[in-house]
């Protein structure tokens, strides 16, 4: 018996010290909020986004050439603003539509824009758009160029326009 008294707490104790040499180790390293968050979000495809953003452009830019000043306002969200060159601000689709009637009515007969997107920051809610516009006449020569910032929102799946803001370049004759 004296034996079996032995016995039984060397069990227990070998099980025990087996147990606990297989415990899983403990990482002592810990990571940041910011590096866990970093980890998490995926960085938004630039690229894809300035494709989209060209194609908006180029569509402004057809829009404008058919002197189609609805057409034009689509683009714009209904709180949008525009800053343009040597004028006051333009706030709100209604006001925006006028002030596109308004330039139509000056631009020149059979001149024609284009918008070419340089470069696009943000992400894929709200995109910073740099770009840079050309005017030709009729016949296909340079008259003026400008460029431009518009940030883009992402609304209900669609970019809308919620502020741009424009400046013609120094002439050059």
């Amino acid at each position: 018996m004296k034996n079996s008294n032995f016995f039984l707490p060397a069990t227990l104790a070998v099980a025990l010290l087996t147990i606990g040499c297989n415990s899983p180790t403990t990482d002592t390293t810990t990571k940041s909020a910011a590096e866990t968050t970093e980890q998490a979000v995926t960085k938004p495809d630039m690229a894809a986004i300035k494709t989209e953003i060209q194609a908006l452009e180029t569509a402004w830019a057809a829009a404008d050439n058919a002197r189609d000043a609805k057409a034009l306002v689509a683009f714009y969200a209904d709180d949008a603003a525009s800053l343009s060159n040597n004028a006051p601000m333009v706030v709100g689709k209604a006001a925006l539509q006028k002030d596109i009637e308004t330039n139509f009515a000056k631009k020149a007969k059979g001149s024609t824009s284009a918008y070419e997107v340089m470069d696009v920051f943000g992400d894929e809610n709200t995109v910073t758009e740099v770009g840079k516009s050309t005017v030709k006449d009729a016949s296909g020569k340079v008259i003026s160029t400008g460029k431009y910032m518009a940030i883009w929102e992402k609304r209900d799946g669609k970019y809308l326009c919620v502020r741009d803001i424009y400046n013609d370049d120094v002439k050059t004759k």
